[in-house]
């Protein structure tokens, strides 16, 4: 019998303004609702351009349980299609990335596809003559996504054909990734250093939570970020300050230092730490960086980009990005309790290659699956996951710092230690659940 299917009811008391029901996590009915609703209704994040630099690129991926392969099509545009022949449904693009061409072959039947998705041929065609084959769906071709945004070379797409527009989506929130673009000389980024994938044994939306969670550095991170500033602490006076400590410090913050930083929360689930400071505010200065950003920008805009140092930005539903750092993570899900982590770095575009060094050192430390910090989560996340199957409790509690005036889908900064950016997820989830949480 089915508990959450065509039960929006059941699927909305999931979520209460201060606790989220276990099943929202474990359960496998919620997962493919998710599936079906939040990742078909939100803008998801697809890829970035420089990817796929050149007409015929591509690059393959997934928006929710849906395989896609963004393409540069033959007028120098971005396109998403879905990855499925429409003839037996093989999948047309089989490796990661490349170049099609002018057009993509499927490896079964040899049909042929033009890069927005069109039907370009298919072998032996008088075998359709006379069989109504042209009021048939195989031939409008590769289902292409109607719904793409390129912002500032970010690709997002809404698998749904109706719904919310990218503006009202994002709203100010993307500021964070104009922030991180600007950081830039030139205003311009790249995919640099290729990415790292990792799988962790728990809900993508544990993973989400952790990224505005500001309770635990200290506390999870002791064995790894504390041990490193403990080392640190017994180097020779006059010892050069490596990198690495200055990238592993800023963790072992007390509780004091992470309230005061401020935490800002926008609608639709997405939000930010670091309001006033930022545990990748006090990193050195990189010699002839800001030169180059005065050169371009002028000093005062230079200080309002540079003096900007948001932590995390989680943009819901399900990507993280570090502006200062160039880093940006996506949690994939695989199952309700499976997701898969890709962590990217981006190069500035007219900047110092020491700041693609520091930023490919925090993701080995911190961001990648050989890293020290980033195990400490893991062990938490499947730690959880593990016995949320318990019977002992059934609700996960996101109460610290709640008034009860709290309002959703707005905009405004709070204590650097307020659960409100896991509430003001949840909301999101229920509201882009769609018609499986409507209320009757």
């Amino acid at each position: 019998m089915s508990k959450y299917r065509n039960n929006p009811a059941a699927v909305r008391a999931l979520v209460r303004e201060t606790e989220v029901h276990k099943d929202a996590y474990i359960d496998q009915e919620v997962f493919d609702l998710e599936m079906e609703q939040v990742f078909t209704n939100s803008w998801v994040y697809v890829g970035h351009a420089s990817q796929i630099p050149n007409k015929g690129d591509y690059y393959t991926t997934t928006v929710g349980d849906q395989p896609v392969v963004m393409v540069r099509h033959s007028d120098d545009s971005i396109k998403v299609l879905h990855n499925r022949c429409p003839h037996k449904g093989v999948k047309v693009a089989g490796e990661g990335c490349g170049n099609t061409g002018k057009f993509f072959r499927c490896p079964y039947h040899a049909w042929t596809f033009k890069t927005d998705g069109s039907l370009l041929s298919i072998p032996l065609k008088n075998g359709y003559t006379d069989t109504g084959f042209e009021s048939c769906e195989a031939s409008h071709g590769m289902a292409a996504v109607k719904n793409v945004q390129v912002y500032r070379d970010f690709v997002f797409c809404r698998l749904a054909n109706e719904g919310i527009s990218f503006e009202e989506f994002f709203g100010d929130s993307l500021t964070t990734i104009d922030n991180m673009v600007d950081r830039s000389p030139v205003g311009k980024l790249e995919v640099a250093g290729g990415v790292l994938r990792y799988i962790n044994n728990c809900n993508w939306k544990m993973l989400v939570d952790n990224q505005t969670d500001t309770c635990h550095p200290m506390v999870a991170h002791e064995s790894s970020a504390g041990t490193a500033v403990d080392v640190w602490k017994r180097a020779p006076e006059g010892t050069p300050k490596p990198m690495a400590v200055e990238l592993f410090a800023p963790f072992a913050s007390p509780y004091e230092f992470f309230e005061k930083m401020g935490i800002r929360v926008w609608p639709n689930g997405h939000g930010h730490t670091g309001v006033s400071d930022s545990i990748h505010a006090d990193y050195s200065a990189i010699p002839d960086y800001w030169e180059a950003m005065v050169a371009n920008y002028g000093e005062d805009r230079a200080k309002q980009i540079l003096g900007e140092c948001r932590h995390n930005t989680v943009y819901f539903p399900n990507m993280t990005m570090k502006g200062p750092i160039q880093a940006m993570r996506v949690f994939k899900p695989l199952g309700p309790g499976k997701t898969l982590v890709e962590s990217w770095t981006f190069r500035l575009v007219g900047a110092p290659d020491i700041l693609l060094e520091r930023t490919l050192m925090y993701t080995r430390l911190i961001n990648a699956p050989t890293s020290v910090v980033a195990h400490d989560d893991t062990e938490m996340y499947e730690r959880a996951q593990e016995v949320l199957h318990s019977r002992g409790r059934d609700w996960v509690n996101l109460q610290r710092l709640y008034d009860g005036s709290e309002q959703p889908d707005v905009s405004t900064v709070t204590n650097g230690t307020n659960e409100w950016q896991m509430r003001n997820q949840m909301r999101a989830w229920v509201k882009f659940m769609g018609p499986a949480a409507k209320a009757e």
